[in-house]
Parts: C-alpha cells; sequence; structure tokens
C-alpha cells in the first residue's frame, strides 16, 4: 500500500489533545509518523488552511436494508457517511426484519464490506424482533459482531427487561442504547407539547414523555451497574437528571442530534414534514439545555441520527407522515455553524463528541490518530461556505428541512485504512 502524506494540515487529535499544524504520514493503512518531510516516495494531500481530525464514528444511523430500500440502501447509506466525513458508522436494527439473529447481523455485515466505503458496526435488538417481551440472544449476536443493543425508535417499555437487559449485558461488556419515551405519555402526537402545539391545533408529545423514561434507566443503570446510553436527549427535564446522576458516578452516556440544538418546534408552522421527528423539536429553552449539556459535557456525543424516508412518505400529511430526518452530509457542517462558530464549544471539544467518545462508547478502536491507529482521517475545510441542496446528496432520501440553507465548513477529503475515499 502506498504511502499518504497529509501536508501543512492543523491536526486536531482530543484523544492525544493535540492541536498544532503538521504533516502526518499514513503508511501500509495506519498512522506512520508526525513531523515528516516531504518526499517524491509519498502521495502528497495538500492540507493548507485545513482542519485534519480522526475520522468520525456515528453510533445512531437508521439501516433501511433490508425491507425499505426506497429509503436508503446499505451502498447509498454508507456513501452519505464518506461525504459527511464520517469513517465509522453504526446502525439501528429497525430493519424487516429485525437484526435479532446472527445471520442478520452477518447480512449487513457482508453487504457493508462489499459496498467498501466506510466501517460499519452493527448494533442488535435488545428484544426479540423489537416487541419487549422477550431477550434476545445476547451472547450470539455479540459473538457474530453486534457492539451495542437497543431496539431502536422503540422505547424498552418493560423496566423488568430493561433490567435484566442492563444485568446481562455486563457480561460482555456491551452497551445497552435506550430511546427514552414513555408511550403512554406521548400517544399520538406529532410535535412537542407546548404553545405552538396548541396555536397549530396539533396533538403534543410532552417533554415528560422523555424525562420519566429517562429518570427509570438512570435510576437502573445506577442499580445494576450495566453500560447505559441514553438516545436522542432533546428535554431540559433529562439533561438535568443526566447531570446529577453523572455526578453521582453512573455509568452513562447520552447523544444530542443536530436537529435538538438547531432548531425548535415554531419551524412546524410551516407544516413540513421534513420537521416531524421523534424526539420532537422542542422550544428554544429546551434547545438550550442541550447546548449548556455539550458544553459542560453531560452530553457526550453527537450523533446523525439519519433517518432516511422517501420523498413519497414525507409528502403525506403531517399526521400520517413518518418521522424523521437525514442528517449524515449535514451534521459536521451543522456543528461547525451552529456550536463552533459562536463559540459555544471550540474544536477539541466538539470533535471529540464525534469521534473519541462515540468510539469509547461502543468500544471501538477508532477515533484517534494515535501512532500504530488505523488510518481513518478525516479533512476538513472549516471556512467553506456551502448551501445545502439535498437533490445533490449521495443518501437515496432528501427529508431535511436544512434544504436551502447556507452553512459553513464541511469534510473535503474522507480516508479509511489509509485510502482516500472521498473528495469533495
Amino acid at each position: 500500500m502506498a504511502s499518504l502524506l497529509i501536508q501543512n494540515g492543523r491536526v486536531i487529535d482530543p484523544s492525544q489533545q493535540m492541536d498544532r499544524v503538521t504533516n502526518l504520514l499514513i503508511a501500509d493503512g495506519r498512522i506512520a509518523e508526525y513531523d515528516t518531510p516531504p518526499g517524491e516516495q509519498h502521495e502528497i494531500v495538500d492540507a493548507t488552511g485545513k482542519i485534519v481530525v480522526p475520522g468520525l464514528v456515528d453510533v445512531h444511523m437508521e439501516l433501511r436494508e433490508p425491507g425499505c430500500e426506497e429509503d436508503e440502501t446499505i451502498r447509498s447509506w454508507t456513501a452519505a457517511a464518506l461525504a459527511g466525513g464520517y469513517t465509522t458508522v453504526a446502525c439501528t436494527p429497525n430493519t424487516d426484519p429485525p437484526i435479532d439473529t446472527q445471520a442478520n447481523v452477518e447480512f449487513v455485515r457482508q453487504k457493508a464490506a462489499r459496498a467498501n466505503n466506510c466501517h460499519v458496526v452493527v448494533l442488535a435488538c435488545v428484544s426479540k424482533n423489537r416487541e419487549g417481551q422477550e431477550l434476545a440472544e445476547i451472547g450470539s449476536l455479540v459473538e457474530s459482531g453486534a457492539v451495542g443493543f437497543t431496539d431502536a425508535d422503540r422505547p424498552i417499555h418493560s423496566t423488568e427487561l430493561m433490567k435484566r437487559a442492563l444485568e446481562y449485558c455486563q457480561m460482555f461488556d456491551v452497551p445497552i442504547l435506550n430511546h427514552p419515551e414513555v408511550l403512554e405519555l406521548s400517544h399520538d402526537g406529532i410535535m412537542h407539547e407546548g404553545l405552538t402545539s396548541t396555536v397549530l391545533g396539533l396533538p403534543g408529545i410532552p417533554a415528560d414523555a422523555e424525562d420519566v423514561m429517562t429518570a427509570r434507566d438512570l435510576r437502573l443503570a445506577e442499580y445494576t451497574g450495566g453500560r447505559l446510553h441514553l438516545m436522542n436527549i432533546s428535554s431540559a427535564g433529562s439533561v438535568d437528571l443526566l447531570r446529577r446522576f453523572k455526578a453521582r458516578g453512573v455509568t452513562v452516556t447520552a447523544e444530542v442530534c443536530p436537529a435538538h440544538f438547531t432548531l425548535t418546534d415554531e419551524v412546524l408552522r410551516t407544516f413540513d414534514a421534513n420537521c416531524k421527528v421523534n424526539p420532537p423539536l422542542r422550544s428554544q429553552s429546551h434547545v438550550d439545555a442541550c447546548i449548556s449539556g455539550l458544553i459542560d459535557d453531560t452530553l457526550d456525543v453527537i450523533a446523525s441520527c439519519h433517518a432516511p424516508r422517501a420523498s413519497e412518505k414525507k409528502l403525506q400529511e403531517l399526521d400520517r407522515a413518518p418521522f424523521g430526518m437525514i442528517n449524515l452530509e449535514t451534521t459536521l457542517a451543522l456543528v461547525i455553524t451552529k456550536l463552533i462558530n459562536p463559540g459555544h464549544l471550540d474544536w477539541s471539544k466538539a470533535i471529540s463528541k464525534m469521534t473519541i467518545k462515540p468510539a469509547e462508547m461502543l468500544g471501538l478502536d477508532k477515533g484517534t490518530l494515535n501512532i500504530g491507529a488505523a488510518a481513518d482521517v478525516t479533512i476538513i475545510d472549516p471556512t467553506l461556505r456551502w448551501q445545502v441542496d439535498a437533490t445533490k446528496f449521495r443518501s437515496r432520501s432528501s427529508n431535511t428541512p436544512f434544504d436551502g440553507w447556507e452553512l459553513e465548513g464541511r469534510a473535503s477529503c474522507t480516508i479509511v485504512d489509509g485510502v482516500i475515499k472521498y473528495t469533495l
């Protein structure tokens, strides 16, 4: 394998507390050394004026194959990930059939290997068929390569099942990822329950639906000592609960997606189904709380929560359209535009929440540019201004409320195992 020299880039690697301009040499698919002088034997990538970071890691993306290939395929999904700067992605098991058997885990891994884009790791079902009644075969799923367990957008409703899952997964040192929502409180809600939902006459999903489940899960994690990761945090109450339980030493991590630090429920005044997500877009006070949680590390991970839906599905009436928006190709730019540029996060903290923190949560040897590490690298043009055009996305779907937005910053080159897989 030819050597690759990334020249004159500002290397930011939170795993090493590194932030300096240097040359980075990649050889045989590994990080070889820093400060390497140029040489004819190296292929040169000029990163002058750009930022070089570990390949981005995402812990929460909906996989639509098998079952809904009209929304997304593994090939298009991983291609979109590369365009967004991601080199490792974790898929949730809400496929048809769900990923609750060894054969289904192996199917995803084989299709991803055939696509040959980025690294794909599999999150398998906590319960058989995602029905919340009986634990899936956790041991055999770990053996087949599953790195964590979740029922995806279906909350683990049974407290007993959640407790047993947390206890059982300690044997394998893998996390349980749960979407915190009490379905009896959310009912058939469409948007955040508040003033805007009342004005629009739309059924609401109260913040309490998230907060009550968050409190339950945190208490179970404290009791069992199991590894808990809370998905899709969106409410001020949940951020406060996480802050308090973390101060007590509970083993928990949590994520937030771009929608919940960028948009409020006011955008639903347009009745745009692309703004219909679960948990819903909430009021400004909740958005401010999520940003505060990112600043003080209450929220550990920034996840894309990529949820592709075919156009014909999102063109239905708001109450019938499915939840979800695509985020793979806009998450990095939204982090730069909405968090870094306004001064909420510095580059190192923001990158840590998209590299080493998610990698550690899943127990992956990723998210670092240490000497000897796999050469997964993302090069970012931090000042590039561009307009979002969903028709040019690599994803099969275009369900984004950010279409037409002008954003700043974008991945200009994505390298996987020392091979350039994407250039802008």
